[in-house]
């Protein structure tokens, strides 16, 4: 019997605007070698028009995949309720990996302890999945194929979600805190429009700093308003 190999990985999880993607990709073992004949990798590595043509070749290739997005507004209600963004990952994860029934599945560990965080996504699993062997390593996107497969999948949707949020809220760069247009995009709509948009993770500390930033600036403003006004008074 052909063994159902899975890989998964996600694209966003440091972003400050935009969604997490989260994808699971299955493969029937002998179409494994397959994946380092077109030359999938770690998506990082490539090019974003390599992305998109890999991504085409990979979907021909694969048995399932699935794609979760999570929104900016959906993980600060999960970190308001005191999920983290480990657990947030782990708990797609299970989802996944009982929609795709994998004999083994390769995941891109997002914390230091893989007993842990493993013991974790197997509470989760139903029964027709709990049988999966589950290898969960740091940088696995490098060293599985199956996981550099699903890491292009999501780099690759989470880049069609951003350019399509672009059209509605103009042009704020790759998303990522170190990034300067995008920094920039923030520091401009939050003095614009006070508050920030649905796309933003209101929660991440850089959203949290430049908000402070603005909200001390119309403080210091506010204050030198008054001096003078107090100085015109006592003429």
């Amino acid at each position: 019997m052909v063994q159902v190999i899975a890989g998964l990985d996600e694209a966003g999880r440091g972003a400050v605007i935009g969604p997490l993607v989260i994808v699971g990709i299955s493969f029937e073992e002998d179409k494994i070698k397959e994946l380092d004949k077109i030359g999938v990798r770690d998506s990082k590595e490539l090019s974003q028009s390599r992305r998109v043509k890999l991504a085409e070749k990979i979907e021909e290739l694969a048995k399932d995949i699935v794609i979760i997005k999570v929104e900016a507004c959906k993980i600060d209600s999960y970190r308001r309720d005191g999920t983290n963004l480990n657990k947030l990952e782990g708990i797609k994860f299970a989802d996944i990996i009982n929609l795709l029934s994998p004999d083994i599945a390769y995941i891109d560990l997002p914390e230091n302890n893989s007993e842990k965080f493993g013991r974790f996504i197997k509470k989760m699993l139903r029964e027709e999945a709990e049988n999966c062997k589950l290898i969960l390593e740091h940088k696995a996107d490098s060293r599985y194929k199956v996981v550099g497969a699903a890491s292009i999948i999501a780099k690759v949707e989470r880049e069609k979600a951003i350019d399509e949020l672009k059209k509605e809220y103009g042009d704020f760069g790759p998303g990522y805190s170190s990034n300067p247009k995008t920094i920039e995009w923030l520091r401009k709509w939050i003095k614009k429009h006070k508050k920030y948009p649905k796309i933003v993770r209101k929660s991440w500390i850089t959203a949290e700093l430049i908000k402070g930033e603005s909200e001390q600036s119309k403080l210091h403003g506010f204050f030198e308003r008054f001096k003078r006004k107090k100085e015109e008074c006592t003429d």
